[in-house]
């Protein structure tokens, strides 16, 4: 029984063990076997994903995407596939906690502020004062700037929370009120479930894309 509107989001399973976080790497467990002939259309198709990204990836990183666009391509496969897999009934949306995508943002914002300040300390000095900036601002473009490169990660993380969190909450509360409901009441709550299902998937596409498209810009900046 559900005690409140955000049990549905509810991590645990028993008192002992928790499988909903299972679902961050059941994709592994139902890859078609079409994926590992060569060559066949499914194959086709991800290769075309991979380099479509690979390419976007290499301009926003210019001379720095040495490998470096890998790590973002296979970022944002694993956030889709983990969003596209909350929208199936039953199964634990693990991109929807605060837990999974701060465990994402942190890591890759963490290393790349160490590396960038042992190696390149000049310049991340020299991007904490924009150019024009006047002398008697500066020391408040120091707060400003150190305030804003150190919130990345929560904003990131907080972003794919949220976003996921407000339609699912919004599917949820729609779901109790079906079988309460009138015969025509329930007809037009079951095509907006529908429609918002499909406005679900975009989600699911489009914050996983933001959440890699920005860590790519926070990452050309050093």
């Amino acid at each position: 029984m559900m005690t409140n509107l955000f049990s549905t989001f509810d991590p645990s399973t028993s008192m002992m063990l928790s499988l909903n976080w299972v679902s961050m790497v059941i994709i592994l467990m139902i890859i078609p076997m079409n994926y590992y002939f060569l060559p066949s259309r499914f194959m086709s198709l991800i290769n075309s994903i991979y380099m479509k990204l690979n390419m976007e990836f290499k301009v926003l990183l210019g001379d720095k995407s040495k490998g470096f666009d890998l790590v973002f391509v296979s970022l944002f496969m694993f956030i889709l596939m983990n969003n596209l897999f909350g929208l199936i009934p039953y199964i634990f949306t693990s991109s929807s906690h605060l837990v999974f995508s701060l465990s994402l943002a942190l890591p890759l914002w963490l290393s790349i502020m160490l590396f960038s300040w042992i190696n390149l300390t000049q310049k991340m000095l020299a991007h904490l004062i924009p150019m024009g900036t006047p002398p008697l601002l500066m020391p408040f473009m120091v707060i400003i700037e150190t305030t804003s490169n150190i919130i990345r990660p929560g904003s990131l993380a907080v972003r794919l929370m949220a976003n996921m969190v407000a339609g699912h909450m919004l599917m949820s509360l729609l779901g109790n009120n079906i079988m309460n409901s009138s015969m025509l009441l329930m007809m037009m709550l079951m095509l907006i479930q529908m429609m918002l299902m499909l406005f679900e998937t975009a989600v699911a596409l489009i914050q996983a894309y933001v959440f890699t498209i920005l860590s790519t810009l926070y990452s050309s900046e050093v």
